[in-house]
C-alpha cells in the first residue's frame, strides 16, 4: 500500500475529549471516527489491527474444538423474561420494540439465546460436549462512556458457550478456554494475569478474569511476579494437564483491589516478588452450571433415561476493546510499536523525496515490489515532505520495522530500523531475513 493512497486522515492535534493514550493516539491515527457517544466508525487501519486480533483469537478458538457461528445482535425480550434477566439486567440493556409492538433488545450478551438453539437442537448426551462460539457486535449502554473502546457502548466481542453432561466434564471445558486464553494472549505479544473474579450479573460459582498491566487500567491488582515465569509449553492438551495448569496459575497471588488483603499479600508474596500496578481486563471466563439451562428448560437425557440440566459455561473477549489495550501496553516516550502478530503492515519503506530527486524514490518501490513477492505487507510511504515529519508520522503510526532511504544509504545496503532499537545498514536480503524472523 501506498501512503498517498490510505486512507489515514492523521490530526496533529491533541483531541480534548481523549484522556488516555490510546484514545489520543487511534483518534490522531486515523484508527477511529466517533459516530455518538461510545460509539465509533472503524477506519481502514484501525479496522486492519482488530481483525487481525479477531483472527487470532478465532485460531485459538478453532485449536481446542469450538465451533464458530454467528447469532443475531437484535433479540427478543422473551428468551429474557423467561431466564428472569430481562428486569433484572438494569438500564445498561437497550431495549426497543418493532413496528408491531414486540419487545426487543440489542443484545449485550447471549447466554439466553445460545441457550435457545441448543435446547431445539440437540437431546441426547450422546452429542456433549459441545462449544460453540460467535464473533459480533454488542451493545451496552454505559451511562458514561469514555477512553475511547476501552469503555464505550457498542463492542465487537467473541463470546464462547460450552455444554456439559456433569460438573466434572464443564471444568475440562472452561480448563480449555482457560489454556486457549493465555495462548490467545501470549500470541498478542500481551502478558495476561488469570485471576479469580466474581461472577457478576452473568452468575455462576467459578470465574477468571484476564488482566494486562497498564498505568491507565480501571483496575488496581497485586501479583506476585512469578506468575509470568509458568512456562505454557510443559502442559499438554490432556484433562490431567490442564488441569494442573489452572491449578498452578491460581495458586500463585494474584488479586484485584476488590478481594485485596494486605497482610495476605505480605504473607504470601516476598517482597521482591510483589507487583502493585493497574491493570485492564481483556478477558472473563465463567462456569455457571445450571443458571440458565435450568428456567430455560434445557434438558439432556442421560445415558440411564433420565433428563437432567446441561452444565454450561460462557467465556468472553474484548476484540476491538483489545485494540485500545493494546496501545496502553506498548505505548513508550511518546512513540507506539505494535506487536508485531497485529501491526498494520509489517515493515514501512521510508524515502527522503524531493521534487528535483526521484531517485530515492524509485529506490524505494524497488523494494516494495521485492517484499510484496515475498508476502510481506509493506507501507511505502510515497508523500512529499520532509523527514522530520515523517518520522514523526510514523512513531504515532507504529509500525515496528523501518526501511529509510537517505543519506546512509549504500549502494546495494539500506537503513534498517526496528522502533526503540538503533538504526543497522543492511542488505536487502538481511532485512527480509530479518523481518521473516520475527
Amino acid at each position: 500500500m501506498y501512503l498517498s493512497k490510505l486512507f489515514i486522515p492523521i490530526t496533529k492535534d491533541l483531541p480534548a475529549e481523549a484522556k488516555i493514550k490510546s484514545h489520543q493516539l487511534m483518534l490522531r491515527a486515523g484508527m477511529i471516527k466517533q459516530s455518538s457517544a461510545g460509539i465509533y466508525s472503524w477506519l481502514p487501519l484501525g479496522f486492519k489491527v482488530m481483525k487481525k486480533i479477531e483472527q487470532i483469537v478465532r485460531e485459538e478458538q478453532n485449536l481446542i474444538g469450538a465451533q464458530e457461528m454467528l447469532m443475531p445482535t437484535i433479540q427478543s425480550s422473551e428468551l429474557w423474561k423467561e431466564s428472569g434477566r430481562y428486569e433484572d439486567y438494569g438500564e445498561e440493556m437497550l431495549r426497543i420494540k418493532d413496528r408491531q409492538g414486540r419487545e426487543m433488545l440489542y443484545g449485550p450478551t447471549n447466554e439466553e439465546l445460545i441457550t435457545d438453539i441448543f435446547r431445539s437442537s440437540i437431546k441426547s448426551y450422546k452429542s456433549l460436549p459441545q462449544i460453540l462460539y460467535h464473533i459480533q457486535w454488542k451493545f451496552r449502554d454505559e451511562i458514561r462512556p469514555r477512553f475511547g473502546v476501552m469503555r464505550c457502548r457498542e463492542f465487537f466481542m467473541k463470546d464462547a458457550y460450552s455444554f456439559d453432561l456433569t460438573d466434572q466434564d464443564a471444568k475440562k471445558s472452561y480448563n480449555k478456554m482457560f489454556y486457549s486464553y493465555i495462548r490467545t494472549f501470549n500470541r498478542l505479544g500481551l502478558k495476561a494475569i488469570p485471576m479469580s473474579a466474581d461472577t457478576g450479573p452473568i452468575g455462576g460459582d467459578l470465574s477468571h478474569e484476564f488482566v494486562i498491566l497498564a498505568e491507565t487500567g480501571e483496575s488496581q491488582i497485586y501479583a506476585d511476579k512469578k506468575i509470568f515465569e509458568i512456562d505454557l509449553n510443559k502442559y499438554d492438551f490432556s484433562d490431567k494437564s490442564l488441569e494442573k495448569m489452572r491449578e498452578d496459575f491460581s495458586s500463585i497471588y494474584a488479586v484485584t483491589d476488590e478481594k485485596y488483603k494486605e497482610k495476605d499479600f505480605s504473607k504470601n508474596v516476598k517482597k521482591e516478588n510483589q507487583i502493585k500496578t493497574r491493570g485492564i481486563e481483556v478477558g472473563h471466563i465463567f462456569y455457571f452450571s445450571d443458571k440458565y439451562s435450568k428456567p430455560l428448560n434445557c434438558l439432556i437425557d442421560t445415558q440411564d433415561g433420565k433428563k437432567i440440566s446441561v452444565k454450561m459455561g460462557s467465556y468472553g473477549i474484548g476484540i476491538s476493546r483489545l485494540v485500545g489495550a493494546t496501545i496502553e501496553a506498548n505505548y513508550n516516550n511518546n512513540i507506539m510499536k505494535w506487536p508485531k502478530s497485529v501491526s498494520p503492515f509489517d515493515v514501512v519503506i521510508i524515502p527522503s523525496i524531493s521534487k528535483n530527486n526521484k531517485e530515492n524514490l524509485e529506490k524505494a518501490e524497488k523494494i516494495y515490489k521485492e517484499l510484496k513477492k515475498q508476502n510481506i505487507d509493506v507501507l511505502l510511504d510515497d508523500v512529499d515532505e520532509n523527514m522530520s515529519n515523517k518520522f514523526k508520522k510514523h512513531d504515532l503510526i507504529g509500525i515496528p520495522y523501518q526501511i529509510i532511504i537517505g543519506s546512509k544509504s549504500e549502494q546495494n545496503k539500506y537503513e534498517f530500523k526496528e522502533l526503540n532499537s538503533e538504526s543497522e545498514i543492511l542488505s536487502l536480503e538481511s532485512i527480509k531475513s530479518k523481518i521473516k524472523k520475527n
